[in-house]
């Protein structure tokens, strides 16, 4: 699902970057291909973006272009991750996650002291989600198995996870690129972005 759109030239001048910042962007990776829907218009064939994942991109590269190299930066964006074996007491030093989330983790799966970087990713959407109420914990249980089970498609193909709710009834769906349709008496209660979630992580774990 794209959400809103915004044309090539309104987001150059919304964003105040020129046309040869945005293409070099592009080759350096740090702004993906797909991002770059051409659709038809009545000048001819014009070039769309989805508009919340640009702008935000674009904001977070002229925040860091001067402290960071662009291929640092590429790096941070990709889903390719560098990182493993991570030793949790870091982790809590900058502040990354609470202790009361590590906690309730490792009650959950048994884990210890060095973790990978999707566990990060899963206590990061643990923390997020019962702390701002949006689900349970039967749920979260069920989303991150869901999630585990499938993260390698998850990472690479631009995946996605549901959490539906239906007549009190929960349930998780995933799916990798294409749209999703679910009836009406159905309720999407969050949808959880995989890439979004490395990036950011990413980003504060090396910045």
């Amino acid at each position: 699902m794209n959400g809103e759109l915004i044309s090539k030239k309104e987001l150059l001048e919304i964003t105040k970057i020129s046309y040869g910042q945005l293409y070099r962007w592009k080759r350096k990776s740090l702004i993906p291909e797909e991002w770059f829907i051409k659709k038809s218009s009545y000048t001819g064939q014009e070039t769309f973006f989805p508009k919340k994942k640009i702008i935000d991109r674009i904001e977070k590269i002229l925040k860091l272009k001067d402290d960071v190299s662009l291929d640092e930066l590429a790096n941070m964006f990709s889903s390719k991750i560098n990182i493993d074996d991570i030793n949790i007491n870091e982790i809590i030093e900058k502040n990354i996650l609470c202790k009361q989330t590590i906690t309730l983790y490792e009650e959950l799966y048994e884990k210890n002291f060095l973790y990978k970087f999707k566990d990060l990713i899963f206590m990061t959407i643990l923390e997020e989600k019962l702390s701002n109420g949006q689900a349970t914990l039967d749920e979260m249980k069920l989303l991150i198995r869901l999630m585990d089970g499938n993260y390698d498609k998850l990472q690479k193909d631009n995946g996605r996870i549901y959490l539906i709710r239906k007549l009190g009834i929960s349930f998780c769906v995933g799916f990798y690129g294409k749209d999703i349709f679910i009836d009406e008496k159905s309720k999407v209660v969050f949808i959880v972005d995989i890439k979004e979630y490395i990036e950011k992580l990413k980003l504060k774990i090396q910045l």
